[in-house]
């Protein structure tokens, strides 16, 4: 979410301001309202929805019983989060296909350059992973290459293409609905129509013609992430014109400031359905305005993690975390655990979804990215397979032939044996925890570390609220004496 990462830190700055009072007034409310102005018109949100944001917060805060509160700050920022959910729609908005019809159809809309073809596809690979049967219709017919770069992307996630004459959009479009997904047994058509470098009457009559000849359930319109409050009058001349049913927000991993991303619900009434985080095909997602909301104001998305784990969770998931905690924690372990963080969406999308993780890395210049999990995979690899089962025997020598074998340093193969030497420590205590029969502190380890590692979160929460009646582990607590107890009193000491 680097689109907000400017407007993030600003507002986090003006809490922190606000937390260095113990008491506020109407003053400090009015300091803080001005700096949340600003900060938002420097992200480029459109004026009139900053005015009505500011307004509304400005007039809960300087309630009564908000400033006289115990912790005046914290409802101050309990409202801003609020008033910013509300902003980008409070709610959930799923994307709604009768079942009565088949195929249905969804039309995308947009400008050239928002990423309407990219998201074409992501759209077809996310439905295609909830059982449908998508297909794609080509119907930019007026940008060189574009039926080529569809038909490149469904190649790559195993959707057929429909690209018909290459040039008559509308017919194209009829054809891929009424002849071409019921021969291919398709359920659900994607139109990818024309965007234009600007709004014009040629490219708005075009997708108004193929409106009306495929009759869509949706319509959806991309939207660049990018774009400043400009985007306010484009999604006006297309709701007027298409009247759409939500927006897709790509590029959100963009560096520009995003404001538009802010004004688009205001001014429309349009729901944000999806958005998207990279070029890869499993980028796009649900939209949460409530984790949004969170994430800008550097509250996390632990939610959002969890659910990223979900998907990755299997039966050998949680074999591996019974087997690494009885039997030890191998270089094999570590680099599946690798694998892990990167089908989870990197290191930097995790980072941003801990709370403070992300603004730490920025205040404190640390680039981290997935190109540093490289060099480890590399090193790793290196290694023979005794070697990676059994890293206490690496050696000087084995180092030395490790590094060279992977382009590395001595240096740098030594630091990942301390990264590894700090997760076998890790293990080393939980596995102490459960030899011990400590089944309270076992229970919370392990709940913490299933999740941590990607495991079933309703198996991790069993785990953690694991209480001193589970049952003990072998080596376990020693069985109450039966019989009378041992009288208490001082032990005879031996000479």
């Amino acid at each position: 979410m680097a689109v907000f990462n400017n407007l993030s830190d600003r507002l986090q700055d003006t809490f922190d301001k606000l937390r260095g009072k113990g008491k506020l007034t109407e003053d400090d409310i009015n300091v803080a309202m001005r700096e949340i102005r600003l900060a938002l018109l420097e992200a480029d949100v459109n004026f009139r929805v900053v005015r009505a944001f500011v307004s509304r917060c400005k007039e809960q805060c300087l309630e009564a019983d908000v400033l006289t509160s115990l912790n005046p700050t914290q409802n101050v920022v309990r409202i801003v989060l609020n008033e910013l959910t509300k902003l980008l729609g409070s709610e959930d908005t799923e994307l709604v296909l009768p079942k009565e019809r088949k195929p249905n159809v969804i039309m995308l809309v947009g400008l050239q350059g928002s990423g309407k073809t990219t998201a074409a596809a992501k759209l077809a690979y996310l439905l295609k992973g909830k059982g449908r049967k998508p297909l794609l219709a080509a119907c930019d017919v007026h940008r060189p290459a574009a039926a080529d770069q569809l038909e490149t992307l469904g190649g790559e996630i195993g959707v057929p293409v429909y690209r018909g004459d290459g040039k008559d959009a509308v017919q194209i479009a009829s054809d891929a609905v009424q002849t071409v997904a019921r021969e291919r047994s398709c359920d659900v058509v994607i139109v990818d129509t024309a965007g234009r470098l600007q709004i014009d009457e040629e490219m708005m009559q075009e997708a108004v013609n193929i409106r009306d000849a495929v009759r869509p359930d949706q319509i959806l319109m991309v939207v660049d992430a990018m774009t400043g409050q400009d985007i306010v009058n484009v999604v006006n001349e297309f709701n007027n014109r298409m009247d759409f049913d939500g927006v897709i927000m790509s590029k959100l991993d963009g560096d520009a400031r995003g404001g538009g991303a802010l004004s688009v619900r205001e001014v429309t009434g349009k729901p944000i359905m999806f958005v998207s985080q990279g070029e890869k095909p499993d980028s796009l997602e649900v939209f949460h305005p409530d984790r949004m909301a969170r994430r800008i104001l550097g509250m996390g998305d632990v939610i959002g993690i969890i659910e990223e784990a979900e998907k990755l969770s299997d039966e050998q998931s949680l074999a591996d975390a019974e087997r690494m905690l009885m039997e030890g924690f191998t270089m094999d372990d570590m680099l599946s655990q690798l694998q892990q963080v990167r089908k989870m969406g990197g290191i930097r999308k995790l980072a941003g979804m801990i709370p403070g993780v992300d603004r730490a890395m920025s205040q404190s210049g640390a680039d981290i990215n997935d190109n540093q999990l490289t060099p480890i995979e590399a090193m790793i690899h290196s290694m023979t397979k005794e070697e990676r089962a059994k890293p206490r025997i690496i050696n000087g020598q084995r180092r030395k032939r490790i590094a060279q074998g992977s382009g590395h340093t001595v240096q740098e193969v030594n630091n990942l044996i301390k990264q590894w030497e700090q997760m076998d420590k890790m293990m080393g205590s939980l596995r102490s925890m459960a030899m011990g029969g400590n089944s309270r502190k076992m229970g919370r380890a392990m709940g913490n570390m299933m999740r941590n590692m990607g495991m079933d979160p309703m198996e991790a929460e069993k785990l953690a609220r694991m209480g001193g009646s589970a049952p003990a582990m072998s080596g376990g607590n020693k069985q109450v004496r039966k019989g009378r107890p041992r009288k208490k009193g001082k032990q005879k000491r031996r000479r």
